[in-house]
């Protein structure tokens, strides 16, 4: 058979976890299938997520737990959840070879600590259906006629024609990657609505300038809220991270999305670094500590109270001389510091971008999706899933599992539709 005159059963366009899966199950149920990827090889992104160890999903079992950690759209995934749940997914993986652990929060990684054996199972899955992948190759367009995707146009001019088309690009989140929103543009030409694409997961920039000397500073058991104009709105317990311009880690990431629809007020971030003490017990905790430094300085007095980068920072910040005798501080000059403890704060400036975003907010919106089979409601023969959808989840291996469910459900679902 010619180039000219091959005719797929499907064409899978994006080789990314949602994509890789997509394309192994529509395979593994006879089907003739090609997966076209961009790049010169498949699952960039996935080699670097959870910072290269891959956090491939979380064991959390409650199925309304789930769907509530993706908001107003969560009830999308109850029929794709069930189809392909975490424990199927586990099964997946396990069946090929990789191993898994769970750490803190739930969340799942291979026992090597290695993405790359997560991408290794998965291209052993396509190879296994004799998938056709062109690597290298960027699609310039989706051609479509009366609710049909007649074919799609490399930008070498090369034609790729199916029976029918997966659609599995990814957001616009590290863009480095590959994922710089093609798969919203093509859609919306054919009638996709778009939810205006944000980062999400993404660092914040603060307007501190000092934070530069913190850098790299890691905090463990803190808990950080945002406050809009003098009102809390949001508190979560846990790791967050200093960076060069602002900050990262678990709490922010999480927290992140709710930053963003707040940025058009003056928005402060408070730490409290000893949130398992209340002001009274932190303050005969100090001065406790006072009475055993006693006769020493200021500055050689917190070692016990905070990690040893930001005390000088802590001190800066109270006024009090560093070379101040603890056993000089006033009880206003302590209560200086007990704010600083359980009351700190910073104001945020903006999020980061998408190429600091781990995934994308927003998306083609999933009332134009059938949540069964991932469907198109509007193009016939089209499906869609992973991030391309308006999904957004916690870290935590939230965002992985939707890749694998929704592409596990449109692999099934091209094998299955008329």
């Amino acid at each position: 058979m010619s180039e000219e005159s091959k005719i797929y059963d499907v064409v899978v366009i994006g080789g990314g976890p949602a994509g890789m899966m997509a394309a192994g199950v529509a395979a593994e149920k006879s089907k003739y299938v090609v997966l076209i990827e961009k790049n010169e090889r498949l699952g960039i992104k996935l080699l670097i997520t959870g910072k290269g160890r891959c956090n491939i999903t979380n064991a959390e079992e409650d199925l309304r737990a789930w769907i509530e950690k993706f908001g107003k759209n969560g009830k999308f995934l109850y029929g794709a959840f069930n189809k392909f749940s975490n424990t199927k997914v586990l099964d997946f993986f396990n069946s090929r070879g990789v191993k898994t652990k769970i750490e803190r929060g739930g969340r799942i990684f291979p026992a090597s600590d290695k993405s790359s054996d997560v991408l290794d199972a998965l291209t052993g899955y396509l190879n296994e259906g004799g998938i056709d992948v062109k690597f290298n190759s960027t699609v310039d367009k989706i051609v479509t006629e009366d609710r049909i995707v007649k074919h799609v146009v490399l930008s070498n001019g090369e034609i790729i024609k199916a029976k029918k088309y997966i659609i599995s690009t990814g957001g616009k989140s590290y863009p480095m990657t590959g994922s710089s929103g093609d798969g919203h543009e093509w859609l919306e030409k054919i009638g996709h609505t778009i939810v205006k694409p944000s980062p999400a997961l993404v660092p914040i920039i603060l307007k501190e300038k000092w934070i530069k000397e913190v850098e790299g500073l890691s905090l463990k058991n803190v808990e950080i809220s945002i406050y809009r104009n003098n009102k809390k709105q949001d508190s979560r317990f846990g790791e967050a991270l200093f960076t060069a311009n602002g900050m990262s880690g678990p709490i922010i990431l999480d927290m992140s999305k709710k930053i963003g629809e707040l940025l058009n007020d003056k928005l402060e971030l408070k730490i409290d670094f000893k949130p398992n003490l209340n002001y009274k017990e932190l303050d005969r905790r100090i001065q406790s500590d006072f009475q055993e430094f006693n006769n020493k300085d200021f500055r050689n007095s917190l070692d016990k109270l905070l990690p040893k980068k930001l005390i000088p920072t802590i001190i800066k910040l109270s006024g009090i001389s560093e070379d101040k005798k603890v056993n000089l501080i006033t009880q206003d000059e302590r209560k200086k510091i007990l704010h600083l403890l359980k009351d700190f704060s910073l104001n945020i400036k903006r999020l980061d971008g998408f190429n600091k975003a781990i995934i994308t907010s927003g998306g083609v919106a999933t009332v134009e999706i059938d949540p069964q089979t991932m469907q198109s409601k509007i193009i016939d023969n089209l499906y869609i899933c992973g991030e391309l959808l308006d999904l957004d989840g916690p870290t935590g291996g939230y965002n992985l599992q939707v890749c694998w469910s929704t592409g596990y459900v449109a692999g099934e679902g091209v094998t299955t539709q008329q």
